[in-house]
Order: C-alpha cells, then sequence, then structure tokens
C-alpha cells in the first residue's frame, strides 16, 4: 500500500481509504477483523478505481474500530514474522 487515510470516522465505525495500487494486505486484515468478537461489519469497498479511492470499513459493538483494526494490523504482522525462511 502507498498510504492509507481515514475517509469517515464515527464512535463505532471506520472508512479507511487506500491510495496506491498495493491492496494486498486488505484480505489477511478482513479475515482477523472478522474473527474479533466486537466487530459487527467489516467491508472491502472498490466502487471505481478511477472514480473513487478503495476503502475498507469497520463496523463495531462496542471497541473504538480504528483500535480493531490496529489489533487485526498487528496479528497479521505477528504470523508473518513467525514465518522463517
Amino acid at each position: 500500500m502507498d498510504s492509507f487515510y481515514i475517509a469517515e470516522k464515527t464512535d463505532k465505525s471506520v472508512k479507511i481509504g487506500f491510495k496506491g495500487p498495493d491492496t494486498t494486505l486488505v484480505n489477511p486484515i478482513m479475515d482477523e477483523l472478522d474473527r474479533d468478537s466486537d466487530v459487527k461489519i467489516v467491508r472491502y469497498i472498490n466502487i471505481h478505481p478511477e472514480l473513487k479511492d478503495p476503502a475498507l470499513y469497520v463496523e463495531t459493538f462496542e471497541k473504538d474500530p480504528v483500535e480493531a483494526v490496529i489489533a487485526a494490523a498487528e496479528r497479521v504482522s505477528e504470523y508473518f514474522s513467525a514465518i522463517k525462511q
């Protein structure tokens, strides 16, 4: 990913936009978010690559949605860090 930004945020939801061509790590992060019992909705939004940036939408029951995304990204990082060459 070249960069990302918070496009929208409320107490229980966040929409994170992605600039650049590579969103490879979005799927593993979505999988981790899906395993989180406090995450209500996880959605990847890609309307049209030339009109809008793709985005990740996360809605939670109680916890801060940004913290949920950070925790999921850390779990993905730990998983890949454990792989030995």
